[in-house]
Parts: structure tokens; C-alpha cells; sequence
């Protein structure tokens, strides 16, 4: 598979399959040959291509390398280019999970009382690191675009959030009034104070 381009940390580890595709780029199972680990890894091409699409993922980096939480996806390792001349794809590498929330009810008809209740309890205490209580460094991060297929999920019921490229985060308690660009949530997840304005009083 036609999956790395000459990057130095290529032969670390052994492509699977692919898992998962999108305008971004693609995703792939493989396994880490050094500590035997299952990762996926995330391919973005031509992340200079748009300045809005390079902020987002910087962004995302940034959140989750602070953002460390069993119930937020964990960033493995990032593949430096061989040269800055060269580097126009990055490549991230995060624990591997085998589907997605969205996917676990389309399938499932036979979810239980308790299924829900431990997803509930596993959403709460991911979004709870989000506040300065658990994380003094970042207070009151809006991930702004939570919905079941930015819930990753295992065969164990374990949920991870994931997908925080429209993340913000706020500095201050003190409500002010921030211009966070013209996309919030996904419309049919979209809490209904945000329909039909796009400034939001902190």
C-alpha cells in the first residue's frame, strides 16, 4: 500500500488496512512494530494547500497533546518529513478504536438501559476535562462539533471523544462576546441557542 512518502519513521510501523476515508485524507490500522501496539494512523495531504485547514489541525494537535484523558482519544506520535521542503502531508498516529458511536447504535437494536447509561457516564467525564477544574493549563474547552461520529468506540462499549479541529478554548470566566467563525456543530447536532447566530456569549 502506497501509504507513507518517504518519511524517516515509516518502517516503524506495518500497515493494515485502510479504515477510514474523507476530504481530509485517510485513515489506516497498522501496527507499531517497536512496542506491538494496534494505532491507527491518520494521513492529512496537503495540509498547506488551505491556511483555515492547517489551523484547524494545529489546532486539534495542540488540544489533545494537552488534553490527556482515558476518555479523549490519545495522540501516539507525529512523523516528522524528512525536510521542510518536503513536507506537505502529516501524518498522526492515535490509539486504535474499532468503529464509531454512530455505528455502534445503527447496528446495535439490543442497546441496554445500562449500555446508555455508561456511554452518558463516559461522555461526562470527557467533556469534564474540558473544564479548569481537572485541567488548570486550559479552562473551558468547546469542542463544538460533538456528535456519535466524533465518539469513537470499542467492542467493550469504551467511548473516546475525538475531532477537535473546531475546538475553541476560552482564557477567562469573564463573559465576552467572540467571533468563532461561521461553522458550529454539525447542523443536526447543533444546540438550538446557537441556530441563527453565529457570536456566542461566553
Amino acid at each position: 500500500m502506497d501509504f507513507f512518502s518517504e518519511y524517516g519513521d515509516a518502517n516503524r510501523y506495518k500497515i493494515q488496512e485502510v479504515v477510514g476515508k474523507g476530504s481530509y485524507g485517510v485513515v489506516c490500522s497498522a501496527v507499531d512494530t517497536l512496542t506491538g501496539e494496534k494505532v491507527a494512523i491518520k494521513k492529512i495531504h496537503d495540509i498547506f494547500e488551505h491556511i483555515s485547514d492547517a489551523a484547524r489541525i494545529l489546532r486539534e494537535i495542540k488540544l489533545l497533546r494537552l488534553l490527556r484523558h482515558p476518555d479523549i482519544v490519545e495522540i501516539k506520535h507525529i512523523m516528522l518529513p524528512p525536510s521542510r521542503r518536503d513536507f506537505k502531508d502529516i501524518y498522526v498516529v492515535f490509539e486504535l478504536m474499532e468503529s464509531d458511536l454512530h455505528q455502534v447504535i445503527k447496528a446495535n437494536d439490543d442497546l441496554t438501559r445500562e449500555h446508555y447509561q455508561f456511554f452518558l457516564y463516559q461522555l461526562h467525564t470527557g467533556i469534564e476535562v474540558h473544564s479548569h477544574r481537572y485541567e488548570p493549563r486550559i479552562s473551558n474547552v468547546y469542542h463544538r462539533d460533538l456528535k456519535p461520529k466524533n465518539i469513537l468506540a470499542n467492542a467493550n462499549c469504551k467511548l473516546k471523544i475525538c475531532d477537535f479541529g473546531l475546538a475553541r478554548v476560552a482564557f477567562s470566566d469573564t463573559p465576552t462576546t467572540i467571533f468563532w467563525t461561521d461553522y458550529v456543530a454539525t447542523r443536526w447536532y447543533r444546540a438550538p441557542e446557537l441556530c441563527g447566530s453565529f457570536f456566542s456569549k461566553v
